[in-house]
């Protein structure tokens, strides 16, 4: 079974038949709270959360875009729920971060909701760290105003000289997005889909935590944009998605659109294991498979 590939069908079923460690990276943001009529489907979220464990290699990243339903004033907490039970099934809560939404509309009761949050599960220590070095400091290159200092362990305080203050920084874990219609895709395609992220999202997580040749998984395709991105990316990519609508009518388009040729990758075959990953045991054997959309447009 290669890579580059779009999977119909419930991701609780279809990752049960993937073989153990075999994904470097998964980036993906479940339909939660049912905040939208998703074509009528629902999906079991312990048994994915279980199985993402298992196909992550070890150094692997998941990361989980999710928010929380408002309900009579009080927030559902789901997205705690989901992150505490992360971590029961073994993943390291690497980071919280915050995605947060440029052009949120204000609300009528309360604070202004404007971000969800974007969970970083590792499995063990992330093998991958490529940090986004974007963060602009306007004292950069003078000294800081004092001496650096922190408490040891033990209280006591240490203190060191001047430093210089870098130009440029690394990002800091608030993203920021425009995720308006218009804003957060670069093709109309995806608004055909009830809820997008945006695609620099996407590119930001899958440039930090995977390199070029990397499987990259998406078990909530939905408009296939961590798929378009990983291909334009050179990661080879895996999707899984419920709905057949989405599948034929979104993804298939948007990727067939994307023209970026994909490296020769590290497929799902029968390999010897090296110092950071195990090696897949079997391929897969799952019907419904679209494989590198040859043929479809």
């Amino acid at each position: 079974m290669k890579t580059n590939t779009i999977i119909t069908g419930d991701s609780a079923e279809v990752l049960k038949s993937f073989p153990d460690g075999c994904i470097d990276l998964s980036v993906q943001s479940p339909p939660y709270d049912n905040l939208r009529d998703y074509k009528g489907f629902t999906f079991n979220f312990e048994v994915i959360a279980r199985e993402l464990y298992r196909v992550t290699k070890d150094g692997g990243v998941c990361v989980w875009v999710v928010g929380d339903a408002t309900v009579d004033g009080s927030e559902s907490g789901t997205s705690f729920k989901q992150a505490l039970y992360f971590i029961e099934c073994g993943f390291n809560l690497h980071d919280t971060m915050i995605y947060e939404k440029a052009g949120t509309l204000p609300s009528s009761n309360r604070y202004t909701q404007e971000f969800e949050f974007m969970f970083v599960f590792s499995k063990g220590v992330p093998k991958t760290f490529n940090p986004i070095m974007d963060r602009k400091n306007k004292w950069g290159g003078e000294k800081t105003f004092g001496k650096s200092s922190f408490r040891d362990k033990d209280g006591s305080l240490k203190v060191s000289g001047q430093r210089e203050v870098n130009k440029i920084g690394k990002r800091s874990n608030i993203w920021r997005y425009a995720n308006g219609y218009g804003f957060g895709q670069s093709d109309d395609i995806a608004y055909k889909h009830p809820a997008t992220y945006p695609e620099a999202l996407v590119s930001d997580h899958i440039l930090s935590w995977s390199n070029e040749g990397d499987i990259v998984l998406d078990c909530f395709a939905g408009s296939g944009t961590t798929l378009k991105k990983a291909k334009e990316l050179q990661r080879q990519y895996i999707g899984i998605e419920i709905s057949p609508e989405y599948v034929k009518e979104i993804i298939i388009p948007r990727l067939a659109a994307t023209n970026t040729p994909l490296p020769m990758g590290r497929g799902l075959t029968q390999r010897e294991p090296d110092k950071r990953d195990s090696a897949p045991s079997q391929a897969f054997s799952q019907p419904e498979f679209l494989s590198d959309l040859e043929g479809l447009s």
